[in-house]
Order: C-alpha cells, then sequence, then structure tokens
C-alpha cells in the first residue's frame, strides 16, 4: 500500500508514475482533497478535546468554590456531542481513503521501463540457443501419454480439467526437481528452507496484495466461520512469516526458499494454454523470498535473479530473461524481471519465474518494519519475491528439450542422481 503522506506530497508526480501502468490513476487527487479534509477534522477533535479537559478542569475548580456548574456543565455535553459527530465523519472519511489506497498499485521503480504492453517488455539476455529438432517434435502433453506419466483423463475423472495425475517417472522427475532446487537454494545459495501451511487466512492475503484484487482467482475455504484460502503461492504464507513485526538490523536480510503446492482458479485466463500443464489449477512451485534493507533491495533482485537462472543453467535449458514494462508490471512490483524458458511445442519462450521487488509496497501492508539502533525510528523493509521455478513448467521444459526421436526423454545430467536413471522411456 502506498504512503498517503508521500501521496500528499507528491500528488502530481505519484498520478503520473501510476498511469504508466497502462490506467487513469487521476482518482488519487480525491483522496488528497478527503485526506485535507480529514485533517481538518482531527485538528478539530483536537482542539475540542482541549476544551472540554479545560472546561472539566473549571467545573472541578467551580465545585471546590462551591459555585454553580450547572452552564459548564452543559457545555460539556454539547462539546461531546460536537466530538463524537466529528468522530463518525472522521471514521468515514477514514474508510474512503482506505478503499482507495487498497485498490492502487505499486508505483513502478523510477527505473521500470514505460510501457503499455507485454509488447513492449524488453529483452535482456539469452542462454543458449533455442532446441530444435531434425524430426517431428511432441508437445509434451503427447510425450507424457505415450510414455505414461503424465494422465489428464484420470485427472478430469478425478477432479476436472486443468488437473492431471503424475505417474511412476513422471511423478519421480516432479519429486526429483523439487528436491534439487531446494538443495541449490538452500545449500549453495543460503536460503532458509520453509514448507509453510498450504491454507492462509484473509490477513495474509491482504498482507502481500492478493487481496481485494484478485480474489475471484482464488480458492475459498471456510472453516469455522472465517475467510480462509488455499494458497495462491509461497510468496503469501512465507512473507507473512514477519507480519506485524519489528526486526532488528542484524536480523535482516532474512532469506527463504519455500516449497508449496499453489491453488489458481485462473479465472482471468480462460481459454489460455488449455492443454498439458502449463497451466493448472494445482501446482507445485519453489518460491525465493527476501527481506532486507531498502538500500538493498536493488541488488537483492540481481541476486535473486542470478539464483533463479543459475536452475536453469544446471539443468542446460535454453532460455531468456526480460525485464517488464510499467504496462505489464504486477500489482504488488515495482519492478520485475520475468525469466522464460524455450517450449518447442509453443515454438516460443514461456514464463518460468518471475523476481520482483516490492519495495515498502507489501511491508507497509503487512507492518514489517525494522530498526538500524535503538535510538532509530522503525522504517519498512524491502520485501522481494521470485519463482525458483515453477516445478510443472520445469517437467515440461524437460520433456519437450530433451526429448528423442523414439519417444523417450534423456535425464539432464545434474538430476540422474535424483532419477537415479538416465532416461525415462516406454515400458514393454
Amino acid at each position: 500500500m502506498l504512503d498517503i503522506k508521500y501521496i500528499r506530497e507528491n500528488i502530481d508526480s505519484v498520478v503520473s508514475r501510476l498511469n504508466q501502468r497502462n490506467g487513469d490513476f487521476n482518482y488519487l487527487y480525491e483522496i488528497i482533497e478527503m485526506d485535507k479534509n480529514l485533517r481538518i477534522i482531527k485538528t478539530e477533535v483536537e482542539s475540542l478535546k482541549a476544551k472540554r479537559n479545560a472546561t472539566s478542569k473549571l467545573i472541578g475548580q467551580y465545585k471546590r468554590e462551591k459555585k454553580d456548574a450547572t452552564e459548564l456543565m452543559s457545555s460539556i455535553g454539547s462539546i461531546g456531542d460536537e466530538i463524537k459527530k466529528l468522530d463518525n465523519q472522521k471514521e468515514e472519511l477514514e474508510g474512503k481513503i482506505l478503499s482507495y489506497l487498497v485498490k492502487t498499485p505499486n508505483l513502478p521503480s523510477t527505473t521500470a521501463i514505460c510501457g503499455s504492453s507485454e509488447d513492449e517488455n524488453v529483452e535482456i539476455r539469452q542462454y543458449m540457443e533455442a532446441t530444435y529438432f531434425d524430426f517431428e517434435p511432441k508437445p509434451h502433453w503427447d510425450l507424457g501419454t505415450n510414455l505414461d506419466i503424465l494422465d489428464f483423463d484420470r485427472a478430469a475423472k478425478i477432479t476436472g480439467s486443468r488437473f492431471v495425475v503424475y505417474k511412476g517417472m513422471g511423478a519421480r522427475l516432479e519429486r526429483a526437481l523439487i528436491s534439487f532446487m531446494m538443495d541449490v537454494h538452500s545449500n549453495e545459495h543460503g536460503y532458509t528452507e520453509i514448507i509453510p501451511p498450504y491454507i492462509v487466512n484473509r490477513d495474509s492475503m491482504y498482507a502481500t496484495g492478493q487481496l481485494l484484487k484478485f480474489e475471484e482467482d482464488m480458492f475459498k475455504v471456510e472453516m469455522n466461520e472465517k475467510d480462509f484460502y488455499l494458497n495462491p503461492t509461497a510468496e503469501v504464507p512465507t512473507i507473512n512469516l514477519h507480519r506485524d513485526e519489528l526486526l532488528t538490523n542484524e536480523e535482516i536480510p532474512k532469506k527463504y526458499v519455500s516449497w508449496t503446492t499453489a491453488f489458481r482458479k485462473e479465472a482471468g485466463s480462460a481459454g489460455r494454454d488449455t492443454r498439458g500443464i502449463i497451466r493448472q489449477h494445482q501446482f507445485n512451485k519453489i518460491e525465493l523470498i527476501a527481506i532486507c534493507r531498502p538500500e538493498n533491495g536493488y541488488d537483492e533482485l540481481d541476486v535473486m535473479l542470478g539464483h533463479a537462472e543459475r536452475i536453469l543453467r544446471l539443468l542446460e535449458l535454453p532460455y531468456r530473461v526480460v525485464e517488464l514494462c510499467t504496462g505489464d508490471l504486477g500489482f504488488a512490483a515495482a519492478k520485475t524481471f520475468d525469466i522464460e524458458v524455450w517450449l518447442p511445442s509453443y515454438n516460443e519462450y514461456k514464463e518460468i519465474s518471475s523476481i520482483s521487488n516490492t519495495e515498502e509496497f507489501q511491508a507497509r501492508r503487512a507492518g514489517i518494519r525494522f530498526k538500524r539502533d535503538e535510538t532509530s525510528k522503525p522504517e519498512y523493509v524491502h520485501t522481494l519475491n521470485g519463482s525458483g521455478l515453477a516445478v510443472g513448467r520445469t517437467v515440461v521444459a524437460i520433456l519437450e528439450n530433451y526429448q528423442q526421436s523414439d519417444g523417450s526423454v534423456t535425464i539432464p545430467e545434474i538430476l540422474v542422481p535424483y532419477m537415479g536413471c538416465e532416461k525415462i522411456e516406454k515400458k514393454l
């Protein structure tokens, strides 16, 4: 959430930067007027309270001196009524201001590329050449079905569309990738491993910015007459580890690698990637999280991007890094890099990781602050998140890029110890 004080002092700049998101944020000028009225009301309330206190003291003095305090006591009542009236106005204005702020996305970084849509995203670099074959390659859904490692029909029978059953070596490949990614990020990159709850409460969803804007994309669970949600991304429970906490300077940075199964309705993605496991309602994901000092946020962004890239390099998969323009940024993000892996079935690169710095946007909503020393004022941290990687999409990338002409799939060398084999082939 944006700081109302910052908006007040930089309204024209704020609106101009937000409008780079390809939207109209001129409604923020209304917030400034409401905020102005709110501060006037607060001043009036404080003045009336001071007057009431002074009058109360005078009433006490009158009573001690045996004087008639009837008129003063009557004025106390009218002051109280006026304070109550103003408090109601104050509460109403605060509610309206908050309703505007919670629907307002983060300010794009001043270094973010200005553009109106994904067509204006900029490729930063590529790793390896796109994979081409001297035979007709198969898409992963055909490979998985032919090898009997992905079962879409039985998943549809069990649940419905956009679910899959991993079988045999398919299940082992998914599990191997999870272990491999967690090992690299924890042992080599220094992240603390986390397996958080898969169900989160409304406060957690609000803190990271999923609510209120993306509620229709989430699976809602009702328990004990309270609202809960199936985890949409490990970003939510992991950042909320420190919700409403004041950290010491020595406690940050904090770096976590979380493994969760994520659940999304994909309500805004009807008709997209309906075949295979690119866009599922349930999928495994390894998430990288960093909580750091504001001055280190963008250094951490570069480091986290490198850590996610390392997984693809170790797997020897072709990919590219793309910087998102302002019109394609997520709600909470100030700056984002996407990693896109080459998928032969699409004949194009597809997102496999998104690495973002939200600056203090999530920290403000979540109440995550730190103090540099005992005498300093609390400051909001920067929070960063990124896939390291989406496991299902990594399975897709391996199946499609490592397929052989006979329909088998070679296992990337780095994964052989985890898989216990060098190839997935059809059983006779």
